[in-house]
Protein backbone atom coordinates (compact mmCIF):
# COMPACT_ATOMS: atom_id res chain seq x y z
CA UNK A 1 0.00 0.00 0.00
CA UNK A 2 1.26 3.48 -0.83
CA UNK A 3 1.27 5.54 2.38
CA UNK A 4 2.10 9.16 3.17
CA UNK A 5 3.64 9.92 6.56
CA UNK A 6 2.51 13.34 7.82
CA UNK A 7 5.11 15.83 9.00
CA UNK A 8 3.88 15.48 12.60
CA UNK A 9 5.26 11.92 12.73
CA UNK A 10 8.97 11.01 12.88
CA UNK A 11 10.49 9.91 9.57
CA UNK A 12 12.22 7.09 11.47
CA UNK A 13 8.80 5.43 11.57
CA UNK A 14 9.07 4.59 7.84
CA UNK A 15 11.13 1.38 8.08
CA UNK A 16 8.86 0.03 10.83
CA UNK A 17 5.87 -0.01 8.49
CA UNK A 18 6.99 -3.16 6.71
CA UNK A 19 5.38 -4.34 3.51
CA UNK A 20 4.25 -0.87 2.46
CA UNK A 21 5.63 1.94 0.30
CA UNK A 22 5.96 4.85 2.74
CA UNK A 23 6.96 8.39 1.77
CA UNK A 24 7.13 11.47 3.98
CA UNK A 25 5.56 14.84 3.29
CA UNK A 26 9.06 16.35 3.39
CA UNK A 27 10.33 13.89 0.77
CA UNK A 28 7.39 14.79 -1.46
CA UNK A 29 8.08 18.52 -1.00
CA UNK A 30 4.78 19.03 0.79
CA UNK A 31 6.04 20.25 4.18
CA UNK A 32 3.85 22.96 5.68
CA UNK A 33 0.83 22.26 3.45
CA UNK A 34 -2.59 22.76 5.00
CA UNK A 35 -4.62 19.60 5.62
CA UNK A 36 -7.05 20.04 2.73
CA UNK A 37 -4.29 20.73 0.22
CA UNK A 38 -2.19 17.87 1.58
CA UNK A 39 -5.07 15.40 1.23
CA UNK A 40 -5.71 16.56 -2.35
CA UNK A 41 -2.02 16.27 -3.28
CA UNK A 42 -1.77 12.82 -1.70
CA UNK A 43 -4.84 11.55 -3.53
CA UNK A 44 -3.63 12.95 -6.85
CA UNK A 45 -0.23 11.27 -6.35
CA UNK A 46 -1.86 7.88 -5.81
CA UNK A 47 -1.40 7.56 -2.07
CA UNK A 48 -3.93 5.24 -0.46
CA UNK A 49 -3.67 6.60 3.08
CA UNK A 50 -2.27 9.47 5.12
CA UNK A 51 -0.74 8.49 8.47
CA UNK A 52 -0.97 11.34 10.96
CA UNK A 53 -0.96 12.31 14.63
CA UNK A 54 -3.23 15.30 13.89
CA UNK A 55 -6.30 14.46 15.96
CA UNK A 56 -8.18 17.46 14.60
CA UNK A 57 -7.77 16.49 10.95
CA UNK A 58 -10.91 14.39 10.70
CA UNK A 59 -12.93 17.17 12.37
CA UNK A 60 -11.48 19.85 10.08
CA UNK A 61 -11.91 17.97 6.81
CA UNK A 62 -14.74 16.02 5.34
CA UNK A 63 -12.74 13.18 3.90
CA UNK A 64 -14.20 13.01 0.40
CA UNK A 65 -11.00 11.91 -1.29
CA UNK A 66 -10.04 8.44 -2.47
CA UNK A 67 -7.68 7.84 0.41
CA UNK A 68 -7.95 6.86 4.03
CA UNK A 69 -6.67 8.78 7.02
CA UNK A 70 -5.02 6.79 9.80
CA UNK A 71 -4.78 8.66 13.10
CA UNK A 72 -2.09 7.34 15.44
CA UNK A 73 -3.31 7.99 18.98
CA UNK A 74 -0.17 8.13 21.12
CA UNK A 75 0.85 10.32 24.07
CA UNK A 76 3.31 12.21 21.85
CA UNK A 77 4.81 12.08 18.38
CA UNK A 78 8.08 10.63 19.70
CA UNK A 79 9.09 7.33 18.14
CA UNK A 80 9.20 5.62 21.55
CA UNK A 81 5.52 6.53 22.09
CA UNK A 82 4.45 5.49 18.60
CA UNK A 83 6.46 2.25 18.31
CA UNK A 84 3.99 0.25 20.51
CA UNK A 85 1.22 1.09 18.00
CA UNK A 86 3.02 -0.54 15.05
CA UNK A 87 1.38 -4.01 15.35
CA UNK A 88 -2.09 -2.42 15.53
CA UNK A 89 -1.22 -0.08 12.66
CA UNK A 90 -0.10 -2.94 10.42
CA UNK A 91 -3.30 -4.84 11.21
CA UNK A 92 -5.43 -1.75 10.51
CA UNK A 93 -3.71 -1.25 7.16
CA UNK A 94 -4.84 -4.71 6.07
CA UNK A 95 -8.50 -3.66 6.29
CA UNK A 96 -8.58 0.05 5.47
CA UNK A 97 -11.74 1.42 3.97
CA UNK A 98 -11.21 4.17 1.37
CA UNK A 99 -12.36 7.63 2.42
CA UNK A 100 -12.53 6.61 6.09
CA UNK A 101 -10.74 7.76 9.21
CA UNK A 102 -9.23 4.93 11.25
CA UNK A 103 -7.92 5.54 14.76
CA UNK A 104 -5.07 3.30 15.92
CA UNK A 105 -4.62 3.12 19.71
Amino acid sequence: MKLLLDENLPHRLRPLIVGHDVATTAYMGWGGKENGELLALAAAAGFEALLTKDGNLHYQQSVKLPLSVVLLSAPSNKLDDIRPLIPALLKALENLTPKAVTVVK
